[in-house]
């Protein structure tokens, strides 16, 4: 962050300038509006970028100034207006595509062609991306008789009205023409450059808004079949789910289930950003309709009443295939998570079986374990109360005065108390094993 010395009634002031400050200065006067003299042809493309063209569409804005020796825009630019003797050169990079619009003024001592006519032929044909509007305005300070406005129009059902608060005409077709291009045709009746040059910018926005509004309309269009399918298919699961049987039915659904939520989530990450991009350029349609200031022509209809008729009925498509995908989404979750529910019941029921047999299982084990332990008592104190029976024999022979029956009898109770303590003794501590173990 530099200082910035400022001189304030002859005292020099040095002060930390934020860093976007000049940047936020000029925002305000970005993009303004053209000085437009009457008469004129306007001529207005607007092109849908690809990732790769940013690049390319400033080099060719520069290779255009070069051929007219015109000083080139900076790099990085995103907006370039500049004369180029017999006309003007507009260009702007908007989110998602770019305008291109040329300016000539018309002599009336000579037959006119539109703008572009005049444009290089070879450096159009290499200008990126996909056109979407294609726009010719002729602008003119005489009215037209009807015979002129239909050779304009080549006969089309005009839309129109006083515009500028009745200090302009403005008539438009909204359709293609012969050349591919649309046309609108401006009659100033009392307008200076400057506002003409708002009111012709206005209109050009207003046809590139409403033309790029409905590019959401052959997706939704596109994707509504498919949309009705997953919510029959949907209604359909949610019937089957009070008819599962096995877990194998549960298990088929939620596959099912699982595919259909996929799907939807694909096509609301695919369309979110088209369906959000419809509504703002619909609303950018409003703003300008307000800003040309419509007065009705007595038995034509105004460009208002016309997009709203037309332009309103596509936009609630687009609205209607996004809600409905929205909708379906959070139907598919509710779904789901009834279906999850029954799964985990169906597996608690299951478990709880299951600790009931192991507990079955330990209760058969303890008592296994017990009689074995029994046996193995009886087993041990038997051999022993044997060795001990060899060894008392053997002390009878040797001359003791000793009975060895009566000596195992004695020795009987002792022997089986000893081996029940030492059998006990040694299950306590392999079990206190087992368990520093796990």
């Amino acid at each position: 962050m530099s200082d910035l010395q400022l001189n304030q009634d002859g005292q020099i002031i040095n002060l930390p300038i934020y860093p976007h400050r000049n940047s936020l200065y000029e925002e305000l006067h970005t993009r303004p509006s053209p000085k437009i003299d009457t008469p004129c042809y306007v001529t207005h493309i607007a092109l849908l970028r690809g990732e790769g063209d940013v690049q390319q569409e400033y080099d060719l804005v520069v290779a255009l100034c070069q051929r007219f020796s015109v000083n080139p825009p900076a790099s990085g630019s995103s907006c370039f207006y500049q004369g180029f003797g017999g006309f003007e050169f507009r260009w702007e990079r908007h989110t998602e595509f770019s305008t291109y619009t040329f300016i000539r003024p018309i002599d009336e001592q000579k037959e006119e062609e539109f703008a572009l006519a005049f444009i290089p032929k070879d450096w159009l044909n290499q200008l990126p991306g996909e056109l979407v509007v294609a726009l010719n305005i002729r602008v003119q300070d005489q009215e037209s008789n009807e015979a002129e406005q239909n050779h304009f129009f080549e006969g089309q059902r005009l839309v129109g009205s006083y515009v500028a608060n009745g200090k302009a005409k403005a008539l438009n077709s909204f359709r293609l023409h012969s050349d591919g291009f649309g046309r609108c045709l401006v009659i100033n009746n009392g307008l200076n450059a400057y506002q003409t040059g708002r009111l012709v910018q206005r209109i050009l926005e207003l046809d590139t808004y409403r033309l790029t509004a409905l590019m959401g309309l052959p997706v939704a269009r596109s994707l509504s079949a498919d949309v009705s399918l997953m919510e029959s298919q949907l209604a359909e699961i949610n019937q089957k789910i009070a008819e599962i049987q096995t877990e194998q039915d549960e298990r088929a659904l939620l596959k099912r289930l699982s595919l259909i939520a996929a799907k939807v989530e694909q096509y609301r990450s695919d369309t979110n950003y088209r369906f959000a991009a419809t509504n703002a350029y619909h609303a950018l349609v409003g703003k300008r309709l307000e800003q040309v200031f419509e007065q009705r022509i007595s038995g034509m209809q105004t460009m208002r009443e016309f997009l709203e008729r037309r332009l309103t009925p596509g936009i609630r498509t687009c609205n209607s295939v996004r809600d409905r995908l929205e909708d379906l989404s959070r139907r598919i979750h509710r779904t789901t998570s009834l279906l999850r529910t029954r799964v985990e019941v169906s597996i608690e029921s299951q478990n709880q079986k299951l600790l009931a047999s192991m507990d079955r299982r330990s209760s058969l084990q303890l008592r296994l374990q017990q009689t074995v332990e029994g046996l193995s008592v009886v087993a041990i104190s038997y051999y022993l109360l044997s060795l001990l029976g060899y060894g008392f024999e053997g002390m009878v022979r040797w001359g003791l005065p000793l009975d060895s029956k009566i000596a195992s009898g004695i020795a009987m109770p002792i022997v089986l108390g000893l081996v029940y303590w030492g059998v006990r003794r040694h299950i306590k501590a392999l079990a206190k094993h087992t368990k520093s173990q796990r």
